[in-house]
């Protein structure tokens, strides 16, 4: 899968520490990344798992 593209950004919450990173702007996926090693893995969700997922995390 390609990733050109990919608007990479931080959370708001991050501060300036070192956190992931996500990209949303690329039709039907959302990419997660380590901040500190942008050349690295990155994570693939669906959109759906993604919502989800910030969803849960906002309720805790």
């Amino acid at each position: 899968m390609k990733l050109v593209g990919a608007a990479w950004r931080k959370s708001t919450r991050s501060g300036q520490g070192e956190c992931v990173e996500v990209a949303d702007n690329l039709p039907g996926v959302v990419l997660v990344r380590d901040s500190k090693d942008a050349a690295g893995a990155v994570l693939i969700f669906e959109p759906r798992a993604w919502r989800s997922f910030v969803d849960s995390t906002k309720r805790h």
